[in-house]
């Protein structure tokens, strides 16, 4: 996810002026830095030293190993999952410490990330790292405890979209279509779908799609029998549950 932020910025206008990336010997950082224009750093602490803002992209039982590598920076932009941003204050005592869950697309500009403060960190200090996430996608300021729902909602949902568009492309193959473009109808129909869903509620879409004893209602049964929106919001619990074990 921190690599989608790092392709993000560097296609965007208004990201970061210098970005600078370390990892624990597996030398994707270098690699990731050849890519986005940046530049690969030795160590936690020297990394550290250079930044304004240090991104924590690791697994949250790394937090302390990280935290007394890396000492104090002027602010820390935490993205361990299931891990309040008290805790990362608690981590980094001397700095400005804030949160933020993104989802993949961020890559390409079409992101939702979000975002919390600690207590105690200056207005004006948050406000300068929304608007860096800002060319990333829509920046949405939660309150520390609904992270990890919002997470399930934006951060795995592409994930279960990718599947539900694999799915449909793949029985458009069967029903005798070309691979290629029965993905491309499918995703050209999501992207339009998620436009539309800008502007009406999705039960007012589903209706304005199925008439009644049409094909589309057909096949909205069909789901509803398969078991298909509770097997969805089985898979939002599950998430949910792994993020709080």
């Amino acid at each position: 996810m921190a690599a989608a932020m790092a392709r993000g910025w560097k296609a965007a206008a208004g990201g970061p002026e210098r970005m600078l990336f370390t990892d624990a010997g597996s030398g994707r950082a270098a690699r990731l830095a050849e890519e986005v224009g940046g530049e690969a750093i030795s160590s936690n602490g020297e990394l550290a030293a250079q930044a304004e803002l240090l991104v924590l992209a690791v697994k949250p039982k790394q937090l302390d190993e990280v935290a007394a590598e890396a000492g104090a920076a002027p602010a820390v932009l935490s993205m361990l999952g299931a891990t309040p941003v008290s805790r990362v204050a608690e981590a980094f005592p001397g700095s400005a410490a804030m949160r933020c869950m993104p989802n993949l697309g961020v890559a390409v500009g079409s992101g939702v990330i979000c975002f919390t403060a600690a207590a105690g960190v200056q207005p004006g200090r948050a406000q300068a790292v929304r608007e860096l996430l800002g060319p990333l996608g829509r920046v949405v300021e939660l309150e520390d405890p609904l992270i990890d729902p919002a997470t399930a909602v934006m951060g795995c949902t592409p994930a279960y979209f990718a599947l539900v568009a694999e799915a449909i492309a793949d029985a458009g193959v069967a029903a005798g279509l070309d691979p290629e473009l029965s993905l491309a109808l499918v995703v050209d129909s999501a992207a339009g779908t998620a436009e539309l869903l800008r502007l009406q509620r999705p039960a007012e879409l589903r209706e304005a799609v199925a008439s009644p004893g049409g094909s589309t209602e057909a096949g909205l049964q069909a789901l509803a029998r398969e078991g298909v929106p509770s097997a969805f919001r089985a898979a939002v619990d599950a998430s949910l549950e792994r993020m709080r074990t």
